[in-house]
């Protein structure tokens, strides 16, 4: 079964419910947990306070999520106070977690997130896919999936939902990748490959990086345009703390925007995509290095060394998303852009040439450029919290469709 696990929106807004006694109990039971989260620990008096209900309305609400191991009592609150000391309550460090994957162009991750946001178990493959056929790809994504569910199991963690992240268009269903040109991959059902037994969405890299920036960065506002990078370029925009998706779900294709509509030839077909002047491959092309596998920790290296290569290389780099950027921040006004991905390892040399072509092309005052603090791991953080996300936001659903089971997805298990 494919079951989207997040429909972008706001964090905490909850599930679109019907106006049922069952909707308004699935939306109670989800106000509940996040306002637990939202405050670490808090005695149902406080969250009675918080959202409004009775405190026996809220027991209530709180006893279920205890049986379903979404919330846990750590015992009195505030022990010596005067009058008897309310329980306090604590998003559960057990039961359901989010596990997110990766399939980039070269590796691929894996992580579990407990519904505390913790990374309680992770799992990484570097090695080129490019060119690979989808099906041997797909098979060691599922062997870290299952050493990561397995490592998660020893924690008392079951997976909720896998989400995972793909360097390509996809498509509405979220399952199936409908091109990524980096990959050479076209039309290919990935629900069909990836592991059966638990809800399952697939996105566009830069959509959950985009996500993870609004969730877990340290200063992203709810209106931003996202720029993420490694052999490939992709952008998402926020706006009022949502995904622009488009109409087909295919907004944010920023590396194949035309920067010199006659430079070189990209595998998307166009010619002089911004890929061609931005990406980490061009970008070791046009400092006349060769490859190896930490293309971040190269560039970053000679670079700091003073490299001029490098340098320029770099600064060519910066100036070429800026002019793809001057379009976009042209027509969207967003507050701010944020730099992801491997680009935020090379800020201090992309910055300068980026930021100079946005203040000279863009109308009115140039849009400020930050640094996101995730890099390249937002990505994958994302895929793992937009698990965590519908857990929050629809309790009683998540928690009554995962799986559990022997930590090899594809097996029946037993359902909760």
């Amino acid at each position: 079964m494919t079951t989207p696990l997040h429909e972008a929106r706001r964090p905490g807004a909850g599930p679109a419910l019907p106006d049922t006694q069952q909707g308004m109990r699935r939306r109670n039971l989800a106000r509940v947990m996040h306002a637990v989260s939202a405050e670490g620990s808090l005695s149902r008096a406080a969250v009675a306070s918080r959202i409004g209900l009775t405190r026996a309305a809220v027991s209530t609400l709180v006893d279920e999520l205890i049986r379903r191991e979404l919330l846990e009592e750590l015992g009195p609150e505030r022990p010596g106070r005067v009058g008897r000391p309310g329980s306090a309550l604590a998003v559960s460090g057990r039961g359901p977690a989010g596990v997110g994957a990766e399939i980039g162009v070269d590796h691929l991750a894996v992580c579990a997130v407990d519904l505390r946001g913790e990374v309680r178990a992770r799992a990484v493959r570097h090695g080129a896919n490019r060119g690979r056929a989808p099906e041997p790809v797909v098979e060691e994504l599922t062997a870290l999936i299952r050493r990561v569910v397995a490592e998660a199991e020893r924690a008392e963690l079951w997976p909720a939902g896998l989400a995972v992240a793909v360097p390509g268009l996809v498509a509405r269903d979220g399952r199936t990748l409908v091109r990524a040109p980096n990959l050479d991959w076209n039309d290919l059902d990935l629900g069909a490959l990836l592991p059966a037994g638990w809800p399952l969405t697939l996105d566009n890299e830069a959509n959950f990086g985009a996500l993870a920036e609004l969730w877990l960065g340290s200063a992203a506002p709810d209106d931003f345009l996202h720029v993420s990078a490694e052999i490939g370029i992709g952008a998402a925009v926020v706006v009022d703390g949502r995904l622009l998706r488009g109409t087909r779900g295919f907004a944010g294709e920023l590396g194949h925007v035309p920067v010199r509509p006659d430079g070189p030839a990209c595998p998307c077909g166009g010619r002089g995509c911004l890929e061609q002047y931005a990406g980490e491959e061009a970008v070791l092309r046009a400092a006349g290095l060769e490859p190896r596998e930490d293309l971040l920790g190269l560039l970053a290296e000679r670079a700091e060394s003073g490299d001029e290569a490098v340098r320029a290389a770099l600064r060519d780099a910066g100036a070429a998303l800026g002019i793809a950027l001057t379009g976009a921040v042209n027509l969207l006004d967003p507050e701010t852009v944020v730099l992801g991905g491997a680009l935020a390892g090379l800020s201090p040399w992309l910055l300068p040439s980026l930021e100079a072509e946005l203040t000279d092309r863009t109308a009115g005052a140039a849009c400020p450029v930050t640094v996101s603090r995730l890099g390249p791991q937002g990505p994958l953080l994302g895929a793992a919290h937009s698990v965590v996300r519908a857990v929050l936001d629809d309790p009683a659903m998540v928690a009554e469709r995962s799986w559990r089971g022997t930590g090899r997805p594809g097996d029946a298990g037993e359902r909760s």
